[in-house]
C-alpha cells in the first residue's frame, strides 16, 4: 500500500514532520509512506489552475497515485494552517484528485488538546465540503504536549503514544484495504 503523508507545517523543527517520519519508519514493512512537504507549492490562483507550476503538477500526481492520504496538521488559531488550506485548494481543482481517496488525520502540538480543532475543520473540508475524501473515523490522533513526547533528535519516545499509533495505523491499513 502506498500512502502520501502531507505535512501541514513549514517549520524546520515541526512535530508533525517528526510524526510523519516516525510513521514512515515504524510501519515501513506494512506501507510505503512518501512524505510531501508544502514548501514549493505556490498560492492557489484560479488564473493559473490550468497551467500550474511543476511543483503543483508533481504534488497532485503523487496524491493521485497514492492509495490513501495521511494528513499531519498543526493547529493555528484553532484551525488548519493556511499552507495546508492552499494545498487542498490545488488538490480540489481541475482534476480533483481527492475524490474517493481515503484520508486519515493526525496532529501534534505543544498544547494540551493536540490539534483537535484543526482536525475537526480538516475533516469537514475533506469530506463534507465536497472534496469527496472519506476520512477514517474513531481513530483520532491528537498528540498534545508534543515537546514532551519527542526527544531532541526528533524521535517519538512516549510509549503510550507509540502503542496507540500501532493500533490506529493497523486500523487505517485495514480500512483502506
Amino acid at each position: 500500500m502506498n500512502i502520501v503523508a502531507i505535512v501541514g507545517s513549514l517549520r524546520a523543527a515541526s512535530y508533525n514532520m517528526m510524526l510523519a517520519k516516525f510513521i514512515q519508519n515504524r510501519y515501513a514493512e506494512k506501507v510505503t509512506v512518501d512524505i510531501l512537504t508544502l514548501h514549493d507549492i505556490p498560492m492557489y490562483n484560479q488564473d493559473e489552475e490550468n497551467n500550474p507550476t511543476q511543483a503543483v503538477v508533481d504534488f497532485k500526481a503523487k496524491v493521485k497515485a497514492a492509495d490513501a492520504v495521511l494528513w499531519l496538521t498543526p493547529e493555528y488559531n484553532s484551525s488548519i494552517p493556511g499552507v495546508l488550506g492552499n494545498a487542498i485548494d490545488w488538490l480540489s481543482r481541475v482534476d480533483k484528485v481527492m475524490i474517493g481517496k481515503p484520508s486519515f488525520i493526525m496532529g501534534a502540538s505543544m498544547g494540551n488538546l493536540g490539534t483537535v480543532k484543526a482536525q475537526m475543520h480538516l475533516r469537514d473540508i475533506l469530506f463534507a465540503s465536497g472534496l469527496g475524501s472519506p476520512v477514517l473515523q474513531g481513530n483520532e490522533v491528537y498528540i498534545g504536549a508534543a515537546h514532551t513526547k519527542f526527544d531532541a533528535a526528533g524521535n517519538l519516545t512516549d510509549e503510550a503514544t507509540i502503542q496507540f499509533l500501532d493500533k490506529v495505523m493497523n486500523n487505517f491499513i485495514e480500512w483502506v484495504q
